[in-house]
């Protein structure tokens, strides 16, 4: 059960799910047996400041569904309550945008698609997370938290645990093209650059500052703690309101000497936009590495 509301400026939605399905980051599937969660985000423009806050109640084991029954449980599927909140500052700039060459009245297929340009979004931010019960336990194992200079409260005998980190992400976008035309009028390309850790991420640039100023050899772990997480797409208008698009995470990984680059999870899609709607489209997309298929509706997706 979904329920959304609008209020000037802010989206409030409420979900309830019995069972719930998620997929954690291996394609594993998991049944909860409840989920409830409240969610309220800031609805502002493209640039300035916004925040996000979140409380989400899972209730009961998780089980496997049509997975491996040996894999581990994911943490965030914990029965507890866990509390969110994230506060970010936007800036998105446009390097160049041409509006000249647009059909006089010819509505475009998507009309957030409808300008040529290139533009350049940049977004810094914090998070602070709280937890009690179960799922208090992700932030004990987290991997690279000793690592890094975020906060972290972990009391296991009453199960509660709070953690806070920093984020940051930039994002770079190219399109040519008003999707007016017949054919071809669209060609799109983006790419995004994700620090998950702000805090890991400057230790790690600070060590790797040392280590050349020293003139010391730099750790291959140190180039690992500052490697963004890269998302890149591309999409090609075929005929009228049909587009292919195909969009991949790139795993970047300094240990490894045969791939220091990889494409990692490939998506490709269809995309048939509903020109009656103003900016929505129907997608057929799939994913070679879970061999998984699915068709959804969206809308005011940019």
């Amino acid at each position: 059960m979904l329920l959304t509301y609008l209020l000037p400026h802010h989206n409030i939605t409420f979900q309830a799910s019995w069972p719930g399905l998620f997929v954690d980051k291996k394609g594993t599937y998991w049944d909860v047996p409840l989920s409830l969660s409240a969610d309220l985000a800031s609805v502002g423009s493209s640039s300035g400041l916004s925040y996000h806050l979140l409380l989400q109640q899972n209730s009961g084991e998780p089980k496997c569904f049509g997975g491996d029954e040996t894999d581990d449980v994911p943490t965030a599927l914990l029965p507890g309550l866990c509390a969110k909140v994230a506060i970010s500052m936007k800036k998105s700039i446009d390097a160049w945008r041409k509006k000249e060459d647009k059909l006089k009245k010819v509505q475009p297929y998507d009309v957030f698609l409808s300008d040529s340009h290139v533009s350049l979004t940049g977004i810094v931010g914090g998070v602070a997370s709280g937890y009690l019960g179960d799922c208090s336990r992700r932030v004990a194992i987290r991997d690279e938290t000793h690592k890094s200079n975020a906060f972290i409260m972990f009391d296991e005998r009453n199960k509660r645990a709070a953690f806070a980190d920093l984020f940051a992400s930039v994002t770079f976008t190219a399109q040519y093209g008003n999707f007016q035309r017949l054919f071809l009028d669209l060609t799109k390309a983006s790419a995004r650059f994700d620090i998950t850790s702000g805090s890991l991420f400057l230790c790690g640039a600070s060590r790797l500052a040392q280590d050349f100023f020293f003139s010391r050899r730099p750790d291959v772990e140190t180039f690992c703690d500052i490697c963004p997480d890269v998302t890149v797409s591309f999409q090609q208008q075929i005929v009228g309101p049909f587009s292919f698009r195909v969009e991949s995470s790139v795993a970047i990984d300094p240990r490894s000497q045969d791939h220091f680059v990889r494409v990692d999870d490939p998506i490709f899609a269809i995309d048939w936009a509903l020109k009656v709607l103003g900016s929505a489209k129907a997608t057929a997309w799939y994913s070679p590495k879970h061999q998984e298929a699915m068709m959804e509706l969206r809308f005011y997706e940019t």
